[in-house]
């Protein structure tokens, strides 16, 4: 008998767009909820997002397999209506408007846990629901800047000019992940004490979590600069090396022939290597320069001391740990397979797991009206 996926049972409507949004409620469905993805009757930006193939885009299969897509113009009474009702049949709803749009369609919390008192709704935005720059437009590269974030990465290099420009939107899978922890923690709320939850979730304050040492280091500035880990030019690529603490620094000096290192003022210590981070980074890479990044890394991994060549992305998700792992798990769409990130935590029964196909656009409309509302459509 196969075992039943963890949040099974559980239905969400999904009025998310965009990368926050509809990553939290991906991962909703990859752990079994119903997801019902409200889509206008164009369909989701992303839909037309490339990477495209025939006109799909993996892209947006990335970020919503797994999902049911009901096309629905919540523009009209008619959707609005729908919608209330979805919700009130319904565990969860998930949005990322900006706030004071789903309140204008009367489908904010306050309207819609009237009806479903145990309603667990989250609110996915830039800088939040609340605050003076709650209702101003942000997107995750915006907030990489707002949060300190860039101003941090660019003081930690030496010879930038300017921040460093913005392609991974980190923000947004990082707020995607601290809404979908959350709505596990609501809904063992509402298990224990029978109440919904109302979740405000900000990508500023996902980023700003982020900021541990900054955060402290803002407050109480040493003075000193911190020991940062710098790539380490090998022959035919780069490759970083983390000697963390006293035993990893021993292993690397004698995988390295530098046993002499040991007993180097500059080094011994702890307290000492932070002193001359610098001079310690320069003699590793006097050893990795004339080695070919593979070499490096094998050196020092057997050794026991971190150690990584720098990968593609195309090379990672085709390096033998991952491919072994089940790290990608393969779905469908319209114009055929692709790979993309199983959740990045495995159950022991094998519950958890991306959905193997992508919705069409309204592809699921008349069955899930039919089903939870006894509408009937052509």
């Amino acid at each position: 008998m196969t075992p039943a996926k963890p949040l099974a049972g559980i239905t969400v409507v999904d009025f998310t767009s965009m990368i926050a949004g509809p990553y939290c409620t991906r991962l909703l469905a990859d752990c079994g909820a119903e997801v019902l993805k409200v889509e206008a009757p164009e369909g989701d930006y992303m839909r037309s997002r490339a990477p495209l193939r025939d006109g799909q885009s993996t892209y947006f299969g990335h970020l919503n397999c797994g999902k049911k897509s009901l096309a629905i113009d919540l523009k009209s009474d008619e959707g609005r209506n729908i919608a209330r009702r979805l919700v009130a049949a319904s565990d969860i709803v998930v949005e990322n408007f900006r706030p004071g749009v789903m309140r204008r369609l009367g489908l904010d919390y306050a309207s819609l846990a009237s009806a479903r008192h145990d309603l667990i709704y989250c609110s996915i935005s830039g800088f939040g629901q609340t605050g003076p720059r709650a209702e101003q437009p942000a997107y995750a590269p915006v907030i990489h800047a707002a949060s300190g974030f860039d101003h941090t990465q660019f003081t930690y290099q030496d010879d930038a000019t300017r921040p460093a420009k913005t392609g991974i939107f980190v923000a947004d899978v990082l707020a995607a992940v601290y809404a979908f922890g959350a709505i596990q923690t609501a809904l063992v709320g509402r298990l224990r004490h029978g109440k919904g939850q109302f979740i405000d979730v900000a990508l500023m304050d996902s980023m700003i979590n982020m900021l541990v040492f900054e955060c402290q280091e803002a407050q109480f500035p040493s003075g000193a600069r911190r020991p940062l880990y710098v790539p380490m030019r090998a022959r035919d690529g780069f490759v970083i090396v983390a000697p963390v603490n006293q035993r990893n620094f021993e292993q690397l000096a004698d995988a390295t022939g530098n046993a002499a290192w040991k007993t180097d003022v500059r080094f011994a210590t702890d307290t000492a290597r932070q002193a001359n981070w610098d001079a310690l980074m320069a003699a590793i890479e006097g050893w990795t320069s004339p080695r070919s990044a593979r070499a490096c890394e094998d050196t020092l991994m057997t050794a026991g001391v971190p150690c990584s060549r720098y990968l593609t992305v195309g090379e990672a998700m085709a390096d033998p740990h991952v491919v072994a792992r089940g790290t990608l798990a393969s779905v469908t769409d319209g114009a055929g397979r692709f790979l993309v990130p199983n959740p990045p935590f495995q159950f022991a029964d094998g519950t958890v797991a991306a959905a193997p196909t992508v919705p069409a656009l309204g592809a699921h409309t008349k069955e899930i009206l039919q089903k939870m509302l006894g509408l009937v459509r052509d």
